[in-house]
């Protein structure tokens, strides 16, 4: 499969089947993740995979409580996010047979000094976040579906997130993707805006 076409192909994929992923996958995954650009040459990503059947139910839970805190960041009223949570249970909306956090170690920095604390974070997430691409894209070659999880960034959430892969506060999760074979046929959609409207040549 050609770069271009992976680009192309890939989407949000919300439901999956039950099918596993191998470990020979999660590692072409993470291969491809770690290749990506890392700020500094720091390399202070982490991956932590949860595939057991009890800790996948608790990741589940978590994105949970986080779809919930978004919508009534949004305010929806409670009414509509218990039909819409239902559905989401019901249907199995981000069910996954894997999740890979991706954390960075906040404690592993090339500047010193306070005064780069938030860019040095900044360019942790950034290298982080570009890892997340390649991963995502490797997963389109494999015939994989990937969907990026930032509900769980919720305060309260990341902690329980980070408590399950046993890492302490040192530790950001950058953000939580589901992985699995996809249960329908993946529609990636259209962009609302062309090359044009987000270009500036100067």
């Amino acid at each position: 499969m050609k770069l271009d076409e992976a680009i192309m192909k890939r989407a949000s994929v919300r439901y999956f089947k039950d099918d596993p992923v191998s470990d020979e996958e999660i590692r072409a995954l993470i291969e491809a993740a770690i290749r990506a650009p890392t700020a500094s040459g720091l390399e202070n990503w982490l991956f932590v995979v949860f595939k057991s059947e009890e800790v996948r139910k608790e990741i589940y839970d978590l994105i949970g409580e986080g779809m919930v805190e978004y919508y009534r960041a949004v305010n929806l009223p409670e009414e509509k996010i218990k039909k819409l949570m239902k559905r989401i249970y019901e249907e199995g909306m981000y069910r996954a047979p894997a999740y890979i956090a991706v954390f960075i170690d906040r404690r592993v920095r090339f500047l010193k000094g306070r005064e780069f604390d938030e860019v040095e974070f900044i360019w942790s997430v950034e290298s982080a976040a570009m890892a997340i691409q390649n991963l995502m894209l490797k997963a389109v070659e494999l015939g994989l579906g990937t969907v990026y999880i930032g509900v769980t960034n919720f305060r309260g959430i990341e902690e329980k997130v980070r408590e399950l892969a046993g890492l302490d506060e040192n530790y950001y999760l950058v953000g939580l993707i589901p992985v699995g074979r996809p249960r329908d046929e993946v529609k990636p959609r259209r962009r609302k805006k062309g090359v044009e409207e987000v270009t500036r040549i100067l």
